[in-house]
């Protein structure tokens, strides 16, 4: 049976849709503009060089969602795919997750990702019922690691040299945030 395509509206501006092969080509220009300000914090920029490479990427995550592993969406902002967020392979043993994010440069500073990793979490806690979910950042990756702090995220400890970004390791911070503190702060608000 296939799965319905996953989609949430955040606000009249902000949605969240799974990625589809009619996206390959305008994602593939956000990336290829957006090369060396992505480059600097993400690995899987360099294997990104055609619209055909999106588009294996796409049917990849197409196939995980088909199989209740991942979900990967484009970020909407007015309409336009600003970037992607996406459960890496949801650990349904152990019920928690990780999310992954990126943003073009031009769409930087308007809470957009604040936003969907905020919908993306509840989602998880809500409809998936996770127990868990993680954010992983590059330590020198200022405004991402702002992301899972502002979000009420736990600072876990530090990855030491976790991810190679082509010519050098990176540590990367882990950011944690429990069901039972997720529904404290929904309390609180």
């Amino acid at each position: 049976m296939t799965r319905k395509p996953f989609q949430m509206k955040l606000d009249e501006s902000l949605e969240l849709k799974s990625v589809a092969e009619r996206d390959a080509r305008a994602l593939f220009q956000l990336v290829d503009t957006n090369r060396l300000y992505l480059r600097q914090w993400l690995p899987w920029i360099d294997y990104t060089q055609t619209v055909e490479d999106e588009l294996a990427y796409i049917r990849s995550v197409t196939m995980q969602f088909q199989d209740n592993q991942s979900i990967s969406c484009a970020i909407l902002y007015k309409g336009s795919i600003a970037g992607t967020i996406s459960y890496h392979p949801i650990d349904w043993a152990n019920r928690k997750v990780e999310i992954g994010y990126w943003l073009g440069a031009q769409f930087q500073g308007k809470g957009l990702m604040s936003a969907a990793c905020k919908a993306l979490t509840a989602y998880a806690f809500e409809n998936l019922k996770l127990n868990k979910v993680e954010i992983r950042c590059a330590t020198g990756n200022i405004r991402s690691c702002a992301i899972p702090q502002r979000l009420g995220f736990v600072e876990e400890g530090t990855i030491r040299q976790a991810e190679w970004l082509y010519d050098h390791f990176v540590d990367l911070r882990l950011y944690g945030l429990l069901v039972s503190e997720w529904k404290h702060q929904q309390k609180r608000s």
